[in-house]
């Protein structure tokens, strides 16, 4: 069984990574297709053809190596004129690329090509697949937020500590020396439902804790709901050094990443865990929050993958917050699904790693590096600025930029590309990230 809930979780991960990448690949189509541009392939994958059909023009299918996919859209650069044989490596290159791209444009339908579109147009494409994937992790994130909730402490009660013993003892049992917690002096009891404390309703233990932790020392009013009616306590936190948490009940860390302790309002009562549904706007929110730290991580990630490599060599522990292949996300994928967990506990973790998945897709296309999308934007900005400079100062219009001049630096990109996913592919097959200890 635990095989099979492993590749369950594997397979999760590939339909929706495949999902991924054709709602990538439609947000550059419909706008190409709406602006007039010819498009004459609709792939997902890599290399050997496995399937397709042919619809119209366009030509859809699937290639052997879910590792990505594109549309081939007429006329990407200018046609090029006829210049010879071409002699030396990058002149060759540039060559074959301006020949490839000629190849793209049907006789009848030159000026269907997507170099003539207006700059705006071509941005608006180029976006069309990162912003697709942006989309999608804000509606996976709104239905984890606030379809299925945020595992967090409810206000319903799930332990009262019967005395009071110093922050971090491994004490089990009270001693007669202990005084009695302030939560079991009130007469709190194990599911007890809070309903206000201090004249504040509270819906999550998280806000119950902040009024308490306020207030050490002084006397709250509690209402409880036991057996289907309420019930009014007197509660006095006492002070106490305590380990500070957040609403899911982990720990708060200081950039040490040490706990933080502080000396707050303490009564000795515990919550029962659960899911809590959050407002609309938390998806949008942690999409927001997601796409701050993988650009962080992008901007820093020739230092993260020099760590992989180390950690490669040395054998050492892998940052559980850096960069995975393709197959260390299914691996973890796999591993989530095959817990002993609950199983909305293990959709919930699968769900928000395809929104991360996401995530990272829409801030990695941005790169402003061919042949990723965000290369093709900046190449349509500067043709932008070359014809606005010339209409400033009363020059012919120039003629439209010719990228597969940079075709030298594109391979280069690539080959950078492919041995960064060999590295952590090579690394995830054999010193995967740990995150479940």
């Amino acid at each position: 069984m635990e095989i099979l809930l492993y590749l369950a979780g594997i397979l999760f991960m590939l339909i929706g990574l495949g999902l991924s990448i054709g709602l990538h690949e439609v947000g550059h189509l419909v706008p190409a297709k709406l602006f007039g541009v010819r498009v004459g392939q609709y792939m997902i994958g890599f290399g050997p053809r496995l399937w397709s059909k042919r619809i119209g023009e366009t030509e859809y299918g699937f290639k052997l190596l879910p590792l990505g996919g594109f549309i081939s859209m007429s006329g990407m650069y200018p046609a090029s004129k006829n210049s010879g044989p071409a002699s030396g490596v990058f002149r060759s290159l540039i060559q074959d690329a301006r020949s490839a791209n000629d190849e793209t444009i049907a006789e009848g339908a030159e000026d269907r090509v997507f170099y003539r579109l207006p700059v705006w147009k071509r941005v608006v494409v180029m976006l069309g697949g990162p912003v697709m994937n942006l989309l999608l992790a804000t509606v996976i994130f709104t239905v984890l937020l606030s379809g299925i909730g945020l595992q967090q402490g409810t206000t319903t009660i799930a332990s009262v500590n019967e005395c009071v013993v110093p922050a971090g003892s491994t004490a089990t049992e009270c001693t007669p020396d202990d005084p009695a917690s302030p939560a079991a002096e009130a007469g709190i009891k194990p599911g007890d439902v809070i309903v206000s404390v201090d004249d504040q309703p509270v819906s999550t233990f998280a806000e119950a804790t902040a009024i308490v932790q306020a207030a050490p020392g002084e006397t709250l009013d509690m209402v409880v709901r036991r057996d289907g009616a309420e019930k009014s306590l007197r509660l006095t936190p006492i002070a106490a050094e305590r380990t500070i948490t957040d609403a899911s009940g982990q720990p708060v860390l200081d950039e040490a990443g040490e706990p933080v302790v502080k000396e707050v309002g303490y009564v000795g009562m515990g919550a029962q865990m659960g899911y809590v549904q959050q407002p609309l706007t938390a998806g949008p929110e942690m999409a927001a929050d997601s796409t701050a730290r993988v650009a962080s991580m992008i901007v820093t990630l020739p230092v993260r993958l020099w760590d992989v490599g180390v950690s490669l060599v040395t054998g050492g522990e892998r940052d559980p917050n850096g960069p995975l292949s393709v197959v260390g996300v299914g691996r973890l994928a796999g591993e989530v699904a095959a817990t002993d967990a609950p199983i909305l506990n293990r959709f919930a973790f699968l769900l928000g790693l395809l929104g991360s998945l996401n995530i990272a897709l829409f801030v990695f296309n941005l790169i402003p590096l061919l042949p990723l999308d965000g290369g093709h934007i900046v190449v349509a900005l500067w043709d932008g600025i070359k014809r606005a400079w010339a209409k400033l100062f009363r020059r012919p219009p120039p003629a439209p930029v010719d990228a597969t001049k940079l075709v030298p630096l594109t391979v280069v990109v690539a080959v950078v590309l492919i041995a960064m996913g060999a590295l952590l592919l090579i690394a995830d097959l054999f010193n995967p990230v740990n995150l479940l200890g």
